[in-house]
């Protein structure tokens, strides 16, 4: 063979092994992971590899139109806003491997607008700009990602977590569930010598229904239960004295803890019982299953929970009306429902729970021909409840005179606190800060409230401030809807007429950044005592929340939520649509991430926080987690310059 046939054969060979390594990269990397093989091709064999030793400008404005796609294969590439900062754009962010550039210049075929700088030495895949754009027609999955860049993501990530969800629900929730997970896992048991009278006390100090007998191995013996009771006691005239055994149910139906809910339905069925016992391998009790544990796998639906609190009798039918909206909201966030969807959803039947508890309470409390309303604030007020939430609330009243304030305001306060004592047991704990109805300084007049807020406005300290963040996102919840509006007009009325108000606000929302670092992703030791992580609240929702309520009350936006808030300002202050979009997908996302983070972290029966460590995320929702932080601070940039804070 010739040496021109052998060098050529040789750099051949040599093509074939990059293009394999190209494409086994690229399965490792949304979108390409998405993309048809033939797409994965095209990019394989036309792009190639480029080093950029650390320090070195791969692209930048003053290059002309851009020709190349980059895509990092490792290193870590610096963007850097060129000229003076728009509210359209960064100033600055890191790149790394698996994430592109620049998207939207190659797509216009315009000079780049950042300049990008490795930072360390890199390497690149260069796909030049005709196959870019044939690669952006012929690949769907290519094309979404370039032309919808945040959502792609976001899609892709909600895909993934519906995935994780649907089984963890499917392992909760399905009548295939084992019974090992199922109804009580402690039931109380006596011993077959056991008098009828204790054996009854037992039943009455615990609360239950039915009671089993075991011997002294642990394994059931016999069952008694409350209609027992009549037939095999009272009616056959059975001393108290005498011992369980005499009239239990022998032979209790039992399954082993692999067998399923099903099985368990099944036997209830076949056999006219409604208790099951559930044993280990070697006979010994480990639960009881009664019909309506099995009843509860089933019912956890829209209609049942709205209609059971609706007709709750009592606070404790409430409790597990509560826990059936969280596993309610579980299920949702499985089948793929948006933050936005889900966190109104979530408030709007704890709406309905909380005006339950303050119609029951009323039957303790008469208000009658006194119009008075109770108010939700804080997240409740702004429609956005995740599974951790405060009580944050209060009553506005109207007296029929001057003189009637005080007498009616105590009649509300004693009122209130048992409405707060009963959200509490429903698991609305009280809030630390007292930010309560029960607290005379949130259970005010009509002219009371007007007054506070006017003297917020017109004078913005701090504490001003602070309470601006709370009780200017308000709604009622119960009572005349009329005396909210009014406070609501009255508000807008001082607002708008105070641009210095706004501004401190603007200032104070600024106060607080995105977690970005320069040179790492995220900054993760912004919190005492909580090192490498995130409070995805505080750094993250909080701000675009007080940039929407700055917005809203600056154009006269009566709706408190914020999504809704800023959707509303962008008309009215001509943001574009697709940018708004783009600060709306941010929010969503992490949203989604503090309600995922508080279900599988949370421990059961209590509060679960926002404190994530972006280490244990994967790579597809780190990205779009810091794509989020960067809309929220383009959303700073613009409030800090509409509003010309330094």
């Amino acid at each position: 063979m010739a040496v021109g046939q052998v060098e050529a054969n040789l750099r051949q060979e040599g093509r074939r092994r990059v293009a394999g390594n190209t494409l086994a990269f690229l399965k490792n990397h949304a979108p390409f992971s998405k993309m048809g093989s033939a797409a994965l091709q095209l990019f394989a064999d036309q792009a190639q590899l480029a080093f950029y030793p650390a320090g070195s400008e791969i692209v930048g404005p003053d290059a002309g139109n851009v020709r190349y796609f980059y895509l990092i294969e490792s290193g870590q590439v610096q963007a850097r806003q060129a000229g003076e900062v728009t509210v359209t754009e960064y100033s600055i962010l890191s790149l790394q491997a698996g994430e592109s550039f620049p998207i939207g210049a190659v797509t216009a075929g315009r000079p780049s607008t950042n300049t990008y700088t490795a930072l360390e030495d890199t390497f690149c895949y260069q796909l030049p700009a005709e196959f870019f754009m044939q690669l952006m027609q012929t690949s769907p999955e290519f094309n979404l990602f370039c032309t919808r860049y945040i959502a792609s993501l976001l899609d892709q990530s909600r895909q993934q977590l519906q995935l994780q969800f649907a089984q963890r629900a499917n392992e909760q929730q399905t009548l295939n569930s084992p019974l090992a997970g199922i109804g009580s896992r402690s039931p109380i048991t006596v011993p077959p010598d056991t008098a009828l009278r204790t054996a009854l006390e037992t039943m009455s100090q615990a609360g239950i229904g039915s009671l089993v007998i075991a011997d002294a191995d642990s394994k059931p013996v016999g069952v008694f239960t409350r209609t027992d009771l009549l037939d095999r006691v009272v009616l056959a005239n059975v001393p108290l004295e005498a011992p369980i055994s005499q009239v239990m149910s022998v032979t209790p139906f039992m399954l082993e803890e692999h067998a399923t809910a099903y099985d368990a339905m099944l036997a209830m069925a076949t056999h006219g019982i409604r208790h099951v016992l559930v044993t280990d391998a070697e006979g010994k009790l480990t639960g009881v299953v009664s019909e309506r544990d099995l009843f509860a796998l089933q019912r956890v639906g829209l209609r049942q929970i709205r209609q059971s609190i609706d007709g709750a009798p009592d606070v404790t039918s409430l409790q597990q009306s509560a826990a059936d909206v969280r596993q309610l909201a579980f299920n949702m966030l499985a089948q793929g429902v948006g933050a936005e969807q889900l966190t109104q959803f979530i408030s709007a039947l704890n709406d309905a729970l909380t005006r339950r508890v303050i119609q029951l309470n009323l039957g303790n409390h008469n208000f009658d021909g006194i119009e008075w309303a109770w108010l939700a604030f804080g997240s409740e007020g702004r429609d956005e409840q995740t599974f951790s939430t405060d009580q944050d609330n209060g009553i506005v009243f109207d007296p029929p005179d001057a003189d009637a304030v005080d007498a009616l305001k105590q009649r509300f306060l004693a009122f209130a606190r048992d409405v707060n004592n009963d959200l509490d047991r429903c698991g609305f704990p009280l809030c630390k800060g007292n930010i309560m109805a029960s607290n005379p300084q949130w259970c005010l007049s009509l002219n009371e409230w007007k007054a506070q807020f006017s003297d917020w406005v017109r004078m913005p300290h701090p504490d001003a401030l602070l309470n601006a963040t709370i009780f200017f996102d308000f709604r009622p919840l119960y009572g005349q809807s009329a005396l909210a509006e009014s406070m609501r007009v009255h508000l807008l009325v001082q607002t708008a007429s105070s641009p210095m108000f706004l501004r401190a606000m603007a200032k104070n929302a600024l106060d607080v950044e995105p977690p970005l670092g320069k040179l790492r992703d995220f900054l993760t030791d912004l919190e005492p005592g909580q090192p490498g992580k995130i409070d995805l609240k505080k750094y993250g929702s909080r701000i675009f929340v007080d940039v929407a309520r700055i917005y809203a009350l600056a154009a006269g936006v009566h709706n408190t939520n914020s999504i809704q808030r800023l959707r509303l300002a962008s008309k009215r202050l001509s943001i574009r649509d697709d940018e708004i979009n783009a600060v709306l997908e941010g929010l969503d996302f992490i949203q989604l991430l503090r309600l995922q983070h508080q279900y599988l972290e949370g421990e059961p029966g209590t509060q679960g926080d926002n404190l994530i460590n972006p280490d244990s995320l994967n790579e597809l929702d780190r990205r779009i987690l810091k794509e989020s932080f960067r809309q929220a601070r383009k959303l700073q940039t613009r409030l800090k310059l509409d509003y010309q804070v330094n």
